[in-house]
């Protein structure tokens, strides 16, 4: 009891030290009071610790070898009889029997957490080689020569349906002409009436390309007449024969035409 009151006593002396510190050194503004400040840490930390060792307390401590007694109890540990099947000899001369450890097991299996098994809904996975897939034989492709070879057979087979339709259709506007030339051949043939189409500007352009042709290739001929205004009229074949349809006595030119001036 004297040892306790003595304790005590200078538990609170302790704890009136340390009220005193915090105190005194609320404020540090030198290093001498640093230096005090940390001495009296050092000297307080050294009280408290040897109080806490002086405290007896009630609980018993553990016992690593009476806990292995007692596990080996609970295990079934025999030390008279001897198992010749399936027993282990352990280190204190006994034996265990089979099934000790899954007893054991089955103990502190309600102590530990455990993770749900996985259960497959359509049975476990079979990891089979998978089934190869059936080769489908292609076509073998045209070589880049045969497509080469082909798309200008086809080009050069439109260039000649385009061209033939031309061809015929400048025919056709040379008939016409030396037909209406033939009926009344002291009229001249005013060359904007004969293009012009009064109901559609793309075939007046079209006319006109037409009949560059005969133009060019020396069937027809351009002339002015006293309004300055252009003339057609067809060339026959005794009135120049070659020389005027050389490439000298032949002349062309650019005009345009928008479709107001064609309206």
């Amino acid at each position: 009891e004297n040892r306790e009151d003595m304790l005590s006593l200078r538990s609170n002396r302790l704890t009136e030290a340390l009220e005193e510190a915090n105190r005194l050194f609320s404020g540090v503004y030198c290093a001498r009071e640093a230096a005090l400040d940390a001495q009296f840490l050092v000297l307080a930390s050294n009280l408290g610790k040897e109080k806490a060792s002086e405290l007896q307390s009630e609980m018993t401590a553990f016992d690593s070898l009476a806990f292995a007694e007692d596990l080996l109890t609970f295990m079934g540990l025999n030390h008279l009889e001897v198992e010749e099947d399936g027993a282990s000899e352990s280190a204190s001369g006994g034996y265990l029997p089979s099934n000790a450890w899954h007893k054991l097991g089955q103990e502190t299996e309600m102590h530990f957490r455990r993770a749900p098994t996985f259960h497959f809904m359509l049975g476990s996975f079979k990891s089979d080689p998978p089934v190869p897939r059936q080769r489908i034989e292609r076509q073998r492709k045209a070589t880049g020569r045969e497509e080469k070879r082909a798309m200008p057979a086809q080009l050069k087979k439109m260039e000649e349906s385009h061209q033939e339709a031309t061809e015929k259709e400048v025919e056709r506007i040379l008939r016409l002409l030396q037909t209406h030339f033939k009926n009344d051949p002291n009229t001249p043939i005013s060359f904007f009436e004969f293009v012009i189409d009064p109901n559609s500007f793309a075939r007046s352009v079209e006319n006109i390309f037409h009949v560059s042709f005969l133009i060019r290739d020396g069937f027809a001929r351009l002339k002015l007449d006293d309004d300055k205004l252009p003339i057609i009229e067809p060339v026959t074949d005794g009135e120049g024969g070659e020389n005027d349809r050389s490439a000298g006595a032949r002349g062309q030119v650019v005009i345009s035409l928008n479709q107001q001036e064609w309206k």
